[in-house]
């Protein structure tokens, strides 16, 4: 519930303080420049270091990949038939093809299946969501905010990543143990995350963009909360013969809103950041009306 609250609170933050007109119009652009070269990086030595591996669960770390790219393959020809522009496309894959693994989908988890089950979320989240958005995710917000680029720089591009950087360095010092020290310096930084990206989608909304956005908002959220998570349903149970607690539960953080850390990397490359702040404002209040409906609908598997 208090993980809740600061969402909220952090949200309309950012709301109050562009009407106020007391931070300057690039504000966003700092915000975000935090977040992706200082508060991801930061988690990603922390949570990673922390990660114990365990073969059960690899349809909770499988469930990002594959929610990505159906939804990469979903909003590609979608956005050929509806004429959508390529900013548009790009946005929707990222912020229609990631979820909020993490800042809501943990919480949600403990609130509908325990605590026990808080170490599904995070594969689903750490080699699930974050590495997808640290490899796959920047590749597809660099084609389509540039148009064509030649494989050498879309490598350099993911490889000067500062969140994967700090993914490659975890892996290598999961054998080596962090001081106390450093947890705690590496925790606090990661805490930054969510005031700071929601205080900028708050920052950056306009309702006024609704009416134009419309249609690929509909199509990003009827993806993300509701076609996505179904499609992974058929695959993991129906096909590959999946059930259990630990399914449901990666079932359920499937449904989960749209990836606050996603829509902050698309406004960073230009795509479409009206959709984007609307797709995140209007889509993580939706996702408490559907993520009891997902909670009901996986209780037989």
């Amino acid at each position: 519930m208090t993980n809740i609250i600061l969402l909220i609170v952090c949200f309309s933050l950012g709301i109050f303080l562009h009407r106020t007109g007391r931070f300057p119009a690039a504000t966003p652009a700092a915000l975000n420049g935090f977040v992706i070269h200082v508060s991801l990086p930061a988690l990603a030595l922390l949570h990673i270091h922390r990660m114990r591996l365990d073969p059960t669960l690899l349809y909770a770390a499988a469930m990002a990949w594959c929610l990505f790219g159906a939804g990469c393959l979903f909003f590609r020809l979608i956005g050929r038939a509806a004429g959508l522009s390529p900013a548009t496309t790009g946005a929707l894959m990222l912020v229609g093809g990631l979820g909020n693994t993490s800042f809501v989908g943990l919480p949600m988890i403990e609130a509908y299946y325990g605590k026990e089950f808080l170490g599904v979320g995070l594969i689903a989240d750490q080699l699930g969501s974050f590495l997808v958005l640290s490899t796959l995710g920047i590749l597809v917000a660099t084609v389509y905010s540039s148009g064509g680029i030649s494989p050498r720089q879309m490598a350099r591009k993911v490889l000067l990543f500062p969140p994967f950087q700090a993914l490659v360095v975890a892996f290598l010092l999961i054998p080596v143990p962090f001081p106390d020290w450093l947890v705690t310096v590496l925790q606090k930084l990661g805490d930054t995350l969510t005031p700071l990206a929601l205080a900028s989608v708050g920052f950056q909304l306009r309702l006024s963009h609704l009416k134009g956005e419309l249609k690929p908002l509909a199509l990003g959220l009827l993806y993300k909360l509701i076609l996505g998570p179904a499609l992974l349903a058929l695959l993991f149970v129906l096909v590959m013969g999946g059930s259990g607690k630990t399914m449901q539960v990666t079932l359920f953080e499937a449904a989960m809103a749209p990836m606050i850390t996603a829509g902050i990397i698309a406004v960073d490359h230009d795509l479409n950041p009206p959709l984007v702040t609307l797709m995140l404002g209007i889509g993580i209040p939706l996702s408490f009306l559907t993520l009891p409906a997902w909670w009901w609908l996986l209780r037989g598997i």
